[in-house]
């Protein structure tokens, strides 16, 4: 993923897909914001040999966190490591937050049969615990959302089955019992991945723990697979559950569920969190494996448009104008970008990007309506 500290600074994190052979490492670059040139690097950044996807943030007190596998950096303007830390649990991590109270929190990825996840939560300066890590009731596969309210600070975590609450509070993290809203019930549905929270809504799609997922986390250190398996790790690969892919919607305010599944293709699956688009009240959701994104009204849940390509990222939405910018799949095997009218689905403008394999990464807005592209072969800069 790519993440901006300051105006014109940005910094690409990373791991080497490192499936077999010598150990996988994270690293953290500082790059030139226009020509992508590496201005300064990190060097390679111990993972506990753990190969996924983690989490770069910028904090307030200038410092970048990086968590990656099992291991949490923090690091300067400079990509020079100030401090490292093994987390507690061994164990890839694909959450980081950072509270309003500046306080880090990391989440461990694990499957259906795994075990239950847990939060850890640190001190920026120190990377002391400040308190024990907490252990969810369920494994969880998405990554972590805060939202600050009058309530106070409350952290949303997908399970296996259920969706969980826990209150941020200075000296632990509370869950909330009374509100666990179930999503999943039987088999014929997969996991959810992230949430996207907006108006009062925790957003979802299940169906993520699709074959490469569930390769590569049935091996430990995860990723770190037995023989050469490769061919299982595609996200083409069809999927482990004869249920479409669908979109939930999930009251904050009284944990009520709603679904909808326009895209009605058995086997439906995706690797990244469906998006609210508020300008114009639509929710837009995908399947990666069968193809197709559709366009629906936030309140009836009904179909407004749908369009015929392949996303599998996670999308940019600019709010006043309410375009999407998403990646395509094609059948050529090239990764483009487009820019969707989520108004009328209408697809504004197409860019090759030059890489010939998608995944479920970040795209990132830049600083003038441009876009950074990260992939496991490509980095690019997208503007229009």
């Amino acid at each position: 993923m790519a993440i901006r500290r300051e105006l014109g600074e940005w910094f690409v994190s990373g791991t080497m897909a490192a499936f077999e052979g010598d150990p996988p490492y994270g690293w953290v670059q500082r790059i030139d914001p226009t020509t992508l040139e590496v201005i300064d690097d990190t060097g390679e950044l111990p993972c506990g040999e753990h190969v996924w996807c983690g989490a770069l943030a910028a904090h307030a007190n200038g410092s970048l966190y990086n968590v990656n596998g099992s291991y949490l950096h923090r690091i300067d303007a400079a990509c020079n490591v100030v401090a490292e830390r093994r987390l507690p649990v061994d164990q890839a991590h694909n959450g980081l937050l950072i509270m309003s109270d500046g306080t880090i929190v990391t989440k461990d990825l694990r499957l259906e049969g795994h075990g239950p996840s847990t939060l850890t939560r640190l001190d920026p300066a120190t990377f002391e615990l400040i308190h024990q890590p907490i252990s969810l009731p369920e494994p969880s596969m998405g990554r972590i959302a805060s939202d600050l309210t009058d309530r106070g600070e409350a952290i949303y975590i997908p399970g296996t089955t259920r969706v969980f609450r826990l209150w941020v509070e200075s000296d632990g993290l509370r869950l909330d019992t009374e509100w666990q809203p179930a999503y999943r019930r039987d088999g014929s549905q997969g996991l959810a991945w992230d949430s996207c929270l907006s108006d009062g809504t925790a957003w979802i799609m299940d169906n993520g723990d699709i074959a490469g997922v569930r390769t590569i986390f049935d091996h430990h250190p995860n990723g770190r697979l037995s023989e050469p398996n490769r061919g299982r790790l595609s996200w083409q690969n069809p999927a482990p559950w004869d249920g479409p892919q669908r979109l939930l919607k999930v009251s904050i305010a009284t944990g009520e569920v709603q679904e909808a599944a326009p895209l009605d293709h058995p086997g439906g699956g995706i690797i990244a969190p469906p998006i609210h688009v508020r300008s114009n009240k639509t929710v837009v959701y995908w399947d990666s494996i069968n193809g197709g994104i559709a366009g629906l009204d936030d309140e009836t849940l009904e179909l407004r448009w749908s369009l015929d390509i392949r996303p599998t990222m996670q999308p940019v939405v600019y709010a006043d104008s309410g375009e999407l910018v998403i990646n395509d799949f094609t059948e050529a095997r090239s990764d483009d970008l487009v820019v969707i009218d989520t108004n009328d689905g209408r697809l504004l403008d197409r860019v090759e990007i030059g890489s010939p394999l998608a995944n479920g990464m970040f795209l990132s807005p830049g600083d003038d309506r441009d876009v950074y592209y990260c992939s496991t072969l490509t980095l690019a800069r997208v503007a229009w």
